[in-house]
């Protein structure tokens, strides 16, 4: 076969042809006599093996490797082509969330388009100064793409970019609420976490139903930030929760804080002050948790905790009893400042 029938056949241009032949891949069998390549079956065959490498990705010069060296195993090669895969389809798929985030910000001329893909720069930057500059100006300047930063949020471990984007995020509003909800149902604990100290930030009855739905999460640390923004929005829902907490020890003062506030509803003081006082009384917190428990009847008022705190004040443990000796003498202060307070 001349090389015009090779090229019908096979499906690669004559062209392509000579350069496999400059590269030693194919070999014409002879000549005419008037000097045109000939080919045989076999070469077509080779030809079509080459062309089943390539799509898999192969070099030129693995492909000839793999047609000439007897010792030539696949695996490795394979498994490098499967890395340089994964890698390409990751930058693939960035670039695509780029360009959608672009489009979702909804660019009115280029000047917009720039200012987005600059934005998001900043937010992949390795300085966290840089993070933080972003996050803070994403909502001044335009229209923001939201996915971009909740999926930051979502990340973000330092603190004050933590924080900057929190508080974009709250300036969306009900925008973020539907991603910030993926984030909720996250596999990863610390994810959940992020994005619930998220939410919090939105003072809306959506952004509400969210924290208590979260109540239910089987991390305590996920379901204790819940309970403190849903202690400060006077949730009563979050009570049990809340006195959780305080007996593990887990950011236990701001838990005692948003008892304290959901205790200015006299409906509820009672009840904050009867959990507290059943899991001192229980067995089956330590002392530590007595300790905790006893202080956190600090800012709850009504007649049931005075009760518990007098009951307390001769506990076997000192540290207990001296707690609520103190707590009673500061109650009594109050109450003599102020008259008409129940005791």
């Amino acid at each position: 076969m001349l090389i015009g029938d090779v090229a019908k056949r096979s499906g690669v241009s004559a062209r392509m042809l000579r350069h496999y032949e400059s590269l030693g891949l194919v070999r014409p069998t002879g000549r005419t006599g008037s000097g045109y390549r000939e080919y045989s079956g076999e070469t077509v065959r080779r030809i079509f093996h080459i062309e089943v490498l390539r799509t898999l990705g192969l070099s030129l010069r693995d492909v000839g490797r793999a047609l000439e060296d007897p010792g030539f195993t696949p695996a490795e090669l394979v498994d490098d082509l499967i890395r340089r895969t994964q890698d390409r389809i990751a930058a693939e798929t960035e670039l695509l969330g780029r360009l959608r985030r672009i489009d979702a910000a909804e660019p009115a001329g280029w000047e917009d388009v720039l200012q987005t893909v600059a934005l998001l720069q900043a937010l992949g930057s390795k300085s966290a100064g840089t993070r933080q500059r972003a996050a803070l100006s994403a909502a001044e300047e335009g229209p923001v793409p939201v996915d971009a930063l909740v999926e930051a949020a979502l990340s973000e471990s330092d603190p004050n970019v933590a924080g900057a984007l929190r508080w974009a995020l709250a300036r969306s509003g009900e925008d973020a609420l539907a991603l910030l909800a993926e984030g909720l149902r996250s596999p990863a604990a610390e994810v959940r976490t992020r994005a619930v100290q998220s939410v919090a930030r939105i003072p809306d009855d959506e952004a509400t139903a969210l924290l208590r739905d979260t109540l239910a999460d089987p991390d305590i640390g996920v379901r204790g930030h819940a309970a403190v923004a849903l202690g400060a929005r006077g949730v009563a829902d979050a009570v049990p929760t809340l006195v959780e907490m305080i007996v593990e020890g887990r950011n236990d003062t701001d838990a005692a804080d948003a008892l304290g506030t959901l205790a200015r509803d006299p409906a509820l003081a009672d009840r904050i002050a009867t959990g507290l006082v059943d899991r001192i009384a229980g067995g089956t917190s330590g002392p530590s948790a007595r300790r905790r428990l006893t202080q956190a009847l600090a800012d709850i008022p009504g007649g049931t905790t005075t009760r518990a705190l007098g009951e307390l004040a001769h506990d076997e443990d000192r540290a207990v009893a001296v707690t609520a000796t103190y707590l009673l003498r500061l109650r009594s202060t109050r109450t003599a400042a102020r008259p008409g307070e129940q005791r």
